[in-house]
C-alpha cells in the first residue's frame, strides 16, 4: 500500500507546488491565526483545499489532519494524512523562496510515507518506511559530522512571542558551539535537509504534528534520528523534537539539557 500512498502523496505535492511557484509574485491576501504574526494567506487554503479534494476523491476512507482546517475527514481505513499545504508561509507572504508542502502519512498510526516539496528549487524529497528516501531520485543520506563546532544547525521560533523567547537560551548556547546555526523559517524543510546531509541537526519546541509528520520518516530512513529533548520517542505533535544525523544525537541532547 505505501508505494500507492507515495505516488499519490508526490502526484499532489507537485500539483500544489505548481500553484504556489505560479502564484507567488501575486498580490494575495494575508490574514493572522493565533497571533498577530501567525500568518495564513488566500494560496495556503487554495492549496489545502486541492489536496483534501484529490485525497478524498482518490481514497474516500482515509483521514485528513490538516494544518488550516484541522481534522478534515476522520479514517475508516488506518490510514490518516497529516498535511501542511504550505510551511513558511511568513516566508511565502514576503516572498523570500523558501517554503514547502508538506504531506505525512500513517497507517494504523505508524508514519508510512513522507513527501516534501520544494516549489522554487522543484526538490522532491519523499521517504517510505523501510525503503529509504531520495530528493529528485537521489539518495537521501544524512551528513558524517561528529563534532559539534563542525555542525551547520537549525532551529524555529513559536509564533507566541512568549514562546519563542524559551528557544533563545538554547539558540545562544548552540550559536557559541556549533560552526553555524541557521533559522530559515519551514520546519518541514529544515527536517529534509537533515535527511539530505545539509544540516547536520535541528530542534525546536512548539511544532505541530503537520509540520514533523513528512520529516520525521526522512530523517530516519536517510539513517538519522528524531527524538524528545530527553531521547525518548520524538513526539508525534512536534513539542520539543530533535533531529540528527544520529552521530551527533547525544552531544544536541546534551547542549539541550
Amino acid at each position: 500500500m505505501s508505494d500507492e500512498l507515495s505516488a499519490l502523496a508526490r502526484e499532489i505535492a507537485l500539483e500544489v507546488g505548481a500553484l504556489q511557484r505560479e502564484r507567488f509574485h501575486d498580490e494575495r491576501t494575508i490574514d493572522t491565526k493565533s497571533t498577530p504574526i501567525d500568518l495564513v494567506t488566500d494560496v495556503d487554503h487554495a492549496s489545502e483545499r486541492i489536496i483534501v479534494e484529490r485525497i478524498a476523491a482518490a481514497r474516500p476512507d482515509d483521514g485528513i489532519l490538516t494544518e488550516e482546517t484541522g481534522l478534515a475527514r476522520t479514517s475508516s481505513s488506518g490510514v490518516c494524512w497529516i498535511i501542511d499545504p504550505l510551511d513558511g508561509t511568513t516566508n511565502y507572504a514576503h516572498r523570500m523562496p523558501h517554503f514547502a508542502v508538506s504531506i505525512g502519512v500513517e497507517v494504523d498510526g505508524v508514519r508510512e510515507v513522507g513527501v516534501i516539496y520544494d516549489p522554487i528549487r522543484q526538490e522532491l524529497f519523499s521517504a517510505q518506511r523501510g525503503k529509504g528516501g531520495s530528493v529528485n531520485g537521489r539518495p537521501l543520506r544524512v551528513s558524517r559530522a561528529t563534532q559539534l563546532d563542525q555542525a551547520l544547525l537549525a532551529t524555529g521560533f513559536a509564533y507566541d512571542r512568549q514562546r519563542a523567547a524559551e528557544n533563545v537560551e538554547f539558540f545562544t548556547r548552540f550559536l557559541g558551539r556549533a560552526r553555524a546555526v541557521r533559522r530559515a523559517g519551514s520546519a518541514a524543510l529544515d527536517l529534509a535537509y537533515v535527511a539530505a546531509g545539509r544540516f547536520d541537526g535541528f530542534w525546536e519546541m512548539h511544532l505541530h504534528a503537520w509540520d514533523v509528520a513528512a520529516g520525521y520518516l526522512m530523517v530516519e530512513e536517510a539513517g538519522g534520528r528524531v527524538s524528545d529533548f530527553d531521547g525518548g520517542p520524538a513526539p508525534s505533535s512536534g513539542e520539543r523534537c530533535v533531529a540528527s544525523n544520529g552521530a551527533l544525537h547525544g552531544i544536541l541532547l546534551a547542549v539541550l539539557a
